[in-house]
């Protein structure tokens, strides 16, 4: 702020030597009134004084970054539409993992102040969290199915090196596969422990393959028979027995009469004993 000050000097139209009566008349005779003459004959000077308050520019406001944040929550939403519906949700996979990122970022911005939408990144940080969880899902279930669909396939038992097209009683080799596989296994399973043992749980397959059941607190001794077909490339018989705590436990397996496989273990171990019964495993 600058401050003026009006210095007015008046000049006086008289020279040295004359009197104010022959001014007076001058100044009548030429219709020069006093306050003319003041407004010429004025002297201005200007003082100019610094101002104690110095001038501070107003603060520029910076525009909120909620680019990310509003990214992330779009991304999010359409990954969690989508990650429900089958074979397209695979698509869903990148939206929900870029989603959950941008959201994060955006919600970390507002958190500082950088941002302002902080509802709507939090809201994209849950969607995409959630998208995300429902991919997880759908793929182990697809895995599951492609696995049991694979298990449940049929296999063509193979023949040994050299065996010949037909045996002696002149029955074609196509048809030996059919009578093998016609014949079944008797598998028994046993579990007896020794001291009071007990079995704090039994699990044993069913199917030759991945099929299993569970027993819990298991008064010892204990039997489990099952049939397989025969003639299967690949069939695993498999017992897991753990103890209680006392004594010892042991468990075995028989098929058709015969053991074929045995294990043991104390007190809280675990006695685990499997064989495959297939062609490949003879």
């Amino acid at each position: 702020m600058i401050r003026g000050y009006l210095i007015v000097t008046p000049f006086r139209n008289t020279e040295p030597g004359q009197s104010a009566r022959k001014s007076r008349t001058t100044r009548r005779n030429t219709g020069i009134h006093h306050g003319d003459l003041l407004a010429k004959t004025c002297e201005r000077i200007i003082v100019t004084t610094p101002s104690p308050y110095p001038y501070q520019a107003a603060p520029v406001s910076t525009p909120p970054r909620n680019g990310l944040g509003t990214a992330g929550f779009v991304l999010g939403l359409v990954g969690l539409l989508f990650s429900p519906i089958p074979f397209i949700g695979v698509i869903a996979w990148p939206l929900v993992i870029v989603g959950l990122i941008l959201a994060a970022i955006g919600f970390s911005r507002a958190r500082s102040g950088v941002a302002t939408n902080k509802g709507l990144a939090l809201t994209g940080v849950i969607l995409s969290a959630i998208g995300l969880v429902i991919c997880i899902l759908w793929t182990a279930v697809f895995g599951k199915a492609v696995v049991d669909a694979a298990n449940s396939l049929p296999t063509a038992p193979m023949s040994a090196p050299g065996a010949p097209l037909g045996n002696e009683a002149g029955v074609p080799a196509a048809q030996e596969p059919v009578q093998q596989a016609a014949a079944e296994h008797t598998v028994v399973y046993r579990v007896t422990g020794t001291g009071g043992a007990k079995a704090g749980n039994i699990t044993y397959t069913t199917d030759g393959m991945t099929t299993s059941n569970q027993e819990a607190n298991v008064k010892l001794p204990w039997e489990k028979t099952i049939k397989l077909s025969g003639g299967e490339a690949l069939q695993m018989v498999s017992i897991l027995a753990q103890g209680s705590g006392k004594g010892s436990i042991k468990v075995t397996i028989e098929v058709d009469g015969k053991l074929v496989k045995e294990a043991s273990a104390q007190e809280y171990g675990v006695a685990h004993a499997n064989e495959n019964i297939g062609t490949l495993g003879n």
